[in-house]
């Protein structure tokens, strides 16, 4: 869905990354400038503390940009997210039926949902620490490992075609800075949830083996009549077909 991928997405990293590098360098120094380090320890929301002494009585807006930030944050994870269910079920990794698009819209709308529904799940115990803690451990993990795989199979897959390549020293920046952000809250405050959460990511190859390894023919039987009735009811085919 890129227009020109090979041209726009460096362009786009290009921008984007020192552009946003800039800004938050830039916050930090306008908070260290009003603030102590003692209120910025203190303090429950520093942005929030910040807007109190320099924007009052306008410093409602900065709670109102961090909303408008949310909703953008989840628009980009929506899209994202999505794309990549969608990708898994395209190469045989997860049900077929995630791979198809709808036929009005031409969106990936069973991977939209599927998201959904795993978000849904997600927010039932209601603790946005725990699920911050959890996210973010699970996310900077499989960071890593990408990037990781990605230095592996620059050495032993080098016939692959590559039409944008990293260089290598950034993906083993990459790996360095995932392997810190997973590694620094576990060793600050061990918690059994870091080991539930990696119990849980891990039980994944139970499934990936049988159903996406070895391919059992009874799965494949099972499934066939509900992706036939799932695409009737959501309206999809296969991204071929459209």
């Amino acid at each position: 869905e890129l227009k020109d991928p090979f041209r726009n997405l460096p362009l786009a990293i290009i921008i984007g990354i020192p552009l946003v590098s800039v800004c938050y360098v830039l916050v930090n120094v306008a908070y260290f400038t009003v603030l102590t380090p003692t209120e910025l320890l203190l303090s429950p929301a520093v942005a929030v503390t910040f807007g109190d002494r320099v924007l009052y009585p306008l410093s409602w807006i900065v709670p109102l940009f961090v909303v408008f930030s949310t909703f953008g944050s989840a628009n980009g994870s929506c899209f994202t997210a999505g794309r990549l269910v969608y990708v898994s079920g395209r190469e045989g990794h997860m049900v077929k039926i995630l791979s198809y698009i709808s036929l009005k819209h031409y969106t990936p709308a069973p991977a939209l949902i599927f998201n959904g529904i795993l978000a849904s799940i997600y927010i039932i115990p209601s603790d946005i620490n725990t699920l911050i803690n959890y996210f973010s451990f699970a996310q900077w993990g499989f960071y890593g490992l990408t990037a990781l795989a990605l230095i592996v199979m620059r050495y032993t897959r080098k016939e692959l075609h590559r039409p944008v390549k990293v260089p290598i020293f950034m993906a083993g920046l990459m790996v360095l800075v995932s392997c810190y952000l997973v590694l620094a809250p576990i060793i600050d405050k061990p918690d059994l949830e870091y080991l539930y959460c990696t119990i849980f990511i891990v039980s994944g190859l139970f499934l990936y083996y049988p159903f996406v390894h070895r391919k059992v023919n009874w799965a494949r039987k099972i499934m066939r009549p509900i992706t036939m009735h799932l695409q009737l009811l959501m309206e999809v085919v296969p991204p071929e077909k459209t």
